[in-house]
């Protein structure tokens, strides 16, 4: 009998799942996850948000969110998430010390994802956002295959060698059957931060490439020194500077990816 594709299942206790993706690394996408997670609690406080580092091997989720240490155990032996800033995360970077290189073939980041996933304790969960690893790998197709997707971000930037790339990244998710939300653009500007006049720094690259695959572009991110500074001090923009034009920009996000997954609003969501 030949093997078909693994059963698809549920996170226990997780409602939602958004995966965060990009096609090149250094294009802003764990910036983009941990700010999304973010404004996603703030806007909501009543939302339960989730997030779930899969870069096995250069997690940014620890770093980003100020958080460190081994999760604990539940009675029924499932770790318990670290939480800050009213999000829950699980990384990799908790369970290795942050000077130990992660050197594993596939089949081992596959059991490490799948722990990840299955050995938490992530409800109740309205909205699990993941950050997954650059490309088109072992671990996107192990998350998609193996669990029920409500939806994939995008995230790019401008120039033609990450938007091929990114290409192709929505080609998999039309593949494997993944709704995708709409793509990110991060540093298509810069923001002088003595006028705050925002200078874009490319063409219209990125309305052509949305165009092309009949996808909308979600949210532009300028490049900002602060957004980079923030992630530094593991205290993400929306946390660390509430009232700036950044923070706004990924609480319009967390808007759009409520509204995509049919999330009931009310009066505190609005900015």
């Amino acid at each position: 009998m030949a093997r078909g594709l693994p059963k698809k299942k549920l996170i226990p206790g997780v409602k939602h799942i958004v995966l965060v993706a990009s096609g090149k690394g250094g294009v802003g996408k764990s910036t983009t996850a941990v700010n999304l997670a973010t404004a996603l609690a703030e806007t909501k406080p009543s939302l339960q948000v989730g997030l779930l580092d899969a870069d096995v091997f250069g997690p940014s989720v620890p770093l980003m969110m100020n958080l460190s240490g081994e999760p604990l155990l539940t009675s029924e032996n499932l770790m318990v998430p670290l939480v800050n800033y009213g999000v829950k995360s699980m990384s990799m970077g908790y369970l290795v010390s942050q000077e130990s290189a992660v050197m594993w073939r596939g089949l081992m980041v596959m059991q490490a994802v799948n722990k990840l996933m299955f050995e938490v304790d992530w409800g109740p969960t309205d909205v699990l956002v993941v950050d997954t690893p650059p490309g088109t790998g072992d671990t996107h197709l192990s998350l998609v295959q193996n669990l029920v997707v409500s939806g994939a971000l995008v995230v790019t930037t401008p120039q033609q060698m990450a938007l091929q790339v990114t290409r192709r990244g929505v080609t998999m998710f039309r593949k494997l059957e993944v709704p995708i939300i709409g793509v990110v653009q991060n540093m298509g500007s810069v923001v002088c931060t003595n006028c705050s006049h925002k200078n874009e720094l490319f063409g219209p690259e990125i309305k052509k490439f949305a165009q092309d695959l009949d996808i909308e572009v979600v949210q532009d991110i300028p490049l900002h020194p602060d957004i980079s500074h923030c992630g530094d001090e593991g205290k993400p923009v929306v946390v660390s500077h509430p009232s700036s034009p950044i923070a706004s920009s990924y609480r319009d996000l967390a808007h759009r990816v409520r509204h995509f997954l049919k999330l009931e609003s009310s009066m505190e969501d609005k900015v």
